[in-house]
């Protein structure tokens, strides 16, 4: 268990603005290219501000989550308070999260990074639990040392 931690996490609230991926699944480079320009766009047309100014505190949040059989991704903060144009408001239950923590140059490194290491070596490891869907999310908290640091929560069930 050298990778992740299993942490207890209260249900909270993610206000988001996101975009469907259209790539397939399994074509990591097409996602992540489309990850890439949906927060560009949202840092240059100031939705990323605009969320900013609502949050309960620092964390941004990317949020990726199944919704009516498309595969979602949201920049979002939480927060209890609204925006009348936001895309979603996300709701994370209350349990069990698998959590990996990490630290890399830019904010889209950290999320590429935490994704490989919890999907491909951390919940494969993790055989006391299971991923059952549901939205899963990179936590940006901050950076120390010019590096952005930060965490992955993906909700799991007692396997």
């Amino acid at each position: 268990m050298g990778n992740y931690t299993l942490e207890e996490k209260d249900s909270f609230t993610v206000l988001g603005f996101g975009t469907e991926l259209k790539s397939d699944y399994t074509d990591y480079a097409g996602i992540n290219k489309e990850k890439s320009d949906f927060w560009l766009e949202v840092q240059k047309d100031g939705r990323l501000d605009r969320l900013k100014a609502v949050a309960a505190n620092d964390y941004i949040f990317a949020v990726n989550e199944a919704v009516n059989n498309k595969m979602m991704h949201y920049a979002g903060v939480m927060t209890d308070e609204s925006l009348p144009d936001a895309s979603r408001v996300i709701q994370f239950p209350k349990g069990e999260y698998l959590v990996v923590k990490g630290e890399a140059a830019t904010a889209e490194e950290l999320s590429n990074m935490l994704t490989g290491i919890a999907f491909g070596q951390a919940l494969p490891e993790a055989k006391e639990v299971s991923y059952v869907g549901g939205p899963n999310t990179t936590v940006e908290m901050g950076k120390r040392n010019g590096l952005v640091f930060g965490e992955m929560w993906i909700p799991v069930v007692r396997s």
